[in-house]
C-alpha cells in the first residue's frame, strides 16, 4: 500500500513537470488532471514576460543602430561628394579650426546665425570662423549649400575660404576683415576717427555693387534680408564687403514654397514686410536707411535725441520738406560739411530707395549708375515715408506668429 502511494505521488509530479514544459512550447496541449490553474499562471507569466521584454529591448537596440548607421552613412556620402566638387572651398577638420582659433577664445561678434571667432591658419592667414553649432534647422541643408556659397565670388562680398562639417559641428571660414563692421565707424565715431566724404561715398558704392551682384548677376536672385551697418565689413583699405548673406535661406532650401517669418532688424525693414509681397526691393529699402546713417553719422533710432528727432527717417522727412538737409549732415567731420552739396545729392538717392511703394524704388544696378554719374535720380520723390514707429511696433507680432510666403524665384539661396 505504501508503494502504491509513492507511485501515485511520483506519477503526479511527472505529470506536473510535463505540463510545465508543454505549456512553454505548446500552450494548446491539455493539462493533466493533476495540474491547477494557479500553478499554470505561476510559471507561464514570468516566462512570457521575460520573453516579451527581451524582444522589445532587441527591437529598440536594432532601430537605434539602424537610424545611427543610416544617418552616418548619409553624412559620409555627402561629405565625400563635396570632396569631389571642382572649385570647392577648403574643408577643414573641426580640430584644425579649434587650433586655428585657440579653442574659440577670441570672439569677434555674434548674430542671428552664429558666433564669429578670430583665428589664424598655419600659413598665418587670418580668418573669421562662424560657428553654427546647435542650430538643428541649419544642419540639414548645410552640406548641400556649402558648394553654392563657395561659388560666389565678388570683390564686395566677404569671401568664404572653407567650411567644416563633423558630427554636430557646422562652421564657415571667412576672410578676416581688419577694420571690422561699419557700425563702429559711423555710430561710435569721434572727430579723429570720422571717415571723410570720399571714403563714405566709396563705401556706399561698394555696398551698392555687392547688392547689385546678388540681385542681378547670380544664376538665381539672392536677397540678403538683413542689410545694416553691422553686416557690412571693412578691410584694411576701407573697402566694404557684405557679410551674412544667404544664411537665412539655408533653412528653407528643401521646401517647394519658401516660407519665412519676418526677418531682419527693426528700423531697416521695408513696409511690405507687413504684407505678402517680398522682393529684392526690401534690400533696396534697407540700403536707403544705411546711406542716411553713413551720411548723418548716427543710428536710425537715437533715444537720447529730442522726441521729434529720435527716428532718422522722421527728421530726414522734415528737413527735406524744409529744404534744410545740410542740418543733418555729420557734424563730426569738417570734410563732410565742406562737401555738403554732394552729400545732399547722395541723400536724394537714399530717398529714392526709401519709397514706401516698393515698385517705385530703383534697382541696385540703377543706384550704381547714379552714384557713378551715369544716370540721374528720379524726379518727384515722395518723402512721406512709412512711419518707422508703426513698423517697429508690429515687429514682435509678425515675428512670433505670422509667416510670409515667398516664391522660389524671388528668394533663393546663394548661387
Amino acid at each position: 500500500m505504501h508503494n502504491e502511494k509513492d507511485k501515485t505521488h511520483y506519477n503526479s509530479s511527472v505529470s506536473i513537470k510535463v505540463q510545465i514544459s508543454s505549456s512553454v512550447t505548446s500552450p494548446s496541449v491539455e493539462t493533466s488532471p493533476g495540474s491547477t490553474t494557479e500553478g499554470k499562471n505561476r510559471f507561464l507569466g514570468p516566462v512570457l514576460g521575460s520573453t516579451l521584454g527581451i524582444f522589445c529591448v532587441a527591437v529598440v537596440i536594432g532601430l537605434t543602430y539602424f537610424t545611427y548607421w543610416k544617418k552616418k552613412k548619409s553624412v559620409t556620402v555627402d561629405e565625400d561628394y563635396l570632396d569631389h566638387v571642382p572649385g570647392m572651398p577648403t574643408r577643414f577638420s573641426y580640430e584644425e579650426l579649434v587650433t586655428a582659433t585657440d579653442n574659440f577664445s577670441k570672439k569677434l561678434g555674434e548674430g542671428g546665425f552664429g558666433t564669429v571667432f578670430e583665428g589664424s591658419l598655419k600659413d598665418n592667414t587670418r580668418i573669421a570662423v562662424k560657428c553654427l553649432d546647435g542650430m538643428g534647422h541649419i544642419k540639414k541643408s548645410f552640406l548641400a549649400e556649402v558648394e553654392s556659397i563657395g561659388s560666389i565670388h565678388h570683390v564686395n562680398l566677404v569671401r568664404l575660404i572653407g567650411f567644416s562639417a563633423e558630427k554636430s559641428h557646422r562652421l564657415l571660414v571667412y576672410e578676416y576683415m581688419s577694420n571690422g563692421s561699419l557700425d563702429r565707424w559711423i555710430h561710435n565715431r569721434t572727430q579723429v576717427s570720422a571717415l571723410d566724404w570720399n571714403c563714405r561715398r566709396k563705401i556706399i558704392l561698394d555696398i551698392a555693387k555687392g547688392l547689385s551682384y546678388l540681385h542681378e548677376d547670380c544664376r538665381q536672385k539672392i536677397i540678403h534680408l538683413d542689410i545694416k551697418p553691422q553686416n557690412i565689413l571693412l578691410d584694411q583699405n576701407y573697402n566694404a564687403k557684405l557679410a551674412d548673406f544667404g544664411l537665412a535661406k539655408l533653412i528653407d532650401r528643401d521646401q517647394s514654397q519658401v516660407v519665412t517669418v519676418m526677418r531682419g532688424t527693426p528700423g531697416y525693414l521695408a513696409p511690405e514686410w507687413l504684407s505678402a509681397i517680398i522682393t529684392e526691393k526690401v534690400d533696396v529699402y534697407s540700403f536707403g536707411v544705411v546711406i542716411l546713417e553713413i551720411l548723418c553719422g548716427r543710428k536710425f533710432f537715437e533715444q537720447s535725441m529730442l522726441e521729434e528727432d529720435i527716428h532718422l527717417l522722421s527728421i530726414f522727412k522734415r528737413k527735406a520738406m524744409e529744404g534744410q538737409l545740410l542740418d543733418i549732415v555729420d557734424k563730426c567731420c569738417e570734410d563732410m560739411q565742406s562737401n555738403g552739396t554732394r552729400v545732399v545729392e547722395m541723400m536724394q538717392i537714399a530717398a529714392w530707395c526709401l519709397q514706401s511703394y516698393y515698385v517705385n524704388r530703383p534697382s541696385m544696378s540703377m543706384v550704381v549708375k547714379v552714384i557713378e554719374g551715369v544716370k540721374h535720380v528720379a524726379k518727384d520723390l515722395d518723402y512721406n515715408f512709412t512711419n518707422p514707429q508703426y513698423c517697429m511696433n508690429n515687429i514682435q507680432l509678425v515675428d512670433s506668429k505670422d509667416v510670409t510666403p515667398l516664391l522660389p524665384s524671388v528668394l533663393s539661396g546663394p548661387r
